[in-house]
């Protein structure tokens, strides 16, 4: 008599789990035990007990899987407002304008990390149409990620800014700062070149045109002799079995061409 007792509080036991399995799916009207039937069958693999413990041990193991992760949130975004009415994109305009406020609140206080939750969350409700709105959003997120020394993301967010507005001077200047600083040189430079065509009296990139030539002609310089140490280096290894080294050789150029000569040389100086 004890054992049906038991046997029917297992039962009563396991009707609840499934109760509360529905409820916090809604849309799940199958038992754990006719989902693990069904598992079966199609894969053949599973060998679980009929009984009602070896199913609350399959529900413990039950996790919900991450979603990937979109690779084109824009496009994403796009299918979404094609649903929506003129009204409904006004509102969500009006949404990711307080989202940036509040991003902007955040970011006086020094909170840079609730200014970057909020300026995502703006831009990820902007219409895509409002190409400036847009622009200004990804701009100041850049700045917040520049004040957490997050440099790749600020970049990232200046570039998908200057995109959208490519006369958005303020956000090319921080870009062209931010290259000069991750040693990018050539981009730094172009990026300083832009802003001086739309502002003549940028005093930062009038200094910067003048600067990074010459820093990128050190830098190519410190390439090519180190570039030319490892072809050296190598060339004497090859040559060592014959008794020569690149000391044998020496080149020449022409100062009416350009071009270079290679003369071999017996007995090099030491």
């Amino acid at each position: 008599m004890a054992d049906e007792h038991q046997k029917h509080h297992s039962q009563n036991q396991h009707s609840d789990n499934c109760e509360e399995f529905e409820d916090a799916s809604d849309n799940v009207t199958k038992t754990n035990k006719e989902i693990i039937d069904e598992i079966v069958d199609q894969q053949g693999s599973l060998n679980l007990n009929a009984d009602d413990s070896e199913d609350d041990k399959f529900d413990d193991c039950i996790e919900a899987q991450p979603l990937a992760a979109d690779p084109d949130p824009e496009a994403s975004q796009k299918d979404y407002e094609s649903t929506l009415t003129e009204d409904e994109l006004n509102a969500n305009l009006l949404q990711a304008n307080e989202f940036k406020k509040t991003g902007n609140d955040h970011y006086k206080n020094g909170d840079f990390s609730a200014s970057i939750d909020s300026y995502s969350s703006g831009i990820s409700i902007c219409p895509l149409r409002c190409s400036s709105e847009r622009a200004i959003l990804y701009g100041n997120r850049s700045a917040a990620h520049l004040q957490l020394s997050n440099n790749t993301l600020a970049i990232e967010d200046c570039s998908k800014a200057i995109d959208l507005n490519p006369k958005y001077t303020k956000v090319l200047l921080r870009r062209a700062k931010l290259y000069e600083e991750n040693d990018k040189l050539d981009e730094s430079l172009e990026d300083f070149k832009a802003v001086l065509e739309m502002d003549g009296n940028c005093t930062e990139a009038r200094q910067a045109i003048v600067r990074l030539p010459v820093k990128i002609n050190e830098r190519n310089e410190k390439l090519k002799t180190e570039m030319l140490g490892k072809l050296k280096d190598l060339g004497n290894m090859i040559l060592k079995p014959f008794g020569l080294s690149t000391n044998n050789f020496q080149m020449q150029q022409d100062p009416n061409t350009g071009s270079y000569s290679v003369n071999f040389n017996q007995n090099p100086k030491p």
